[in-house]
């Protein structure tokens, strides 16, 4: 799968690495929920260090379509929010 993270690019990511990704995908959605914002901030960075550390980066000049796209670092609540389905951030 290609996961886009907003404003540093693409990676490429087994898909069985899903099932980490989606518990820090959770917990995220659990602490969005509740406005605990230090949470958000700590669980955000959380699941954009771990796509970085098992993703395998594309080449920058790459154009390979995103299955999924992720907030950048800085992004807030608010903007976060607005990017969620019903699943969370990472389908599944």
């Amino acid at each position: 799968m290609i996961v886009r993270i907003m404003g540093e690019g693409q990676l490429k990511l087994a898909d069985s690495h899903f099932t980490e990704l989606n518990k820090l995908d959770d917990e995220l959605l659990a602490e969005m929920e509740s406005g605990d914002e230090e949470g958000f901030r700590r669980t955000l960075g959380a699941l954009l260090d771990a796509v970085r550390r098992i993703g395998e980066p594309l080449a920058d000049d790459a154009l390979e379509p995103s299955e999924l796209i992720l907030p950048p670092p800085d992004a807030t609540l608010d903007e976060v929010r607005e990017m969620l389905s019903d699943d969370g951030l990472i389908p599944g």
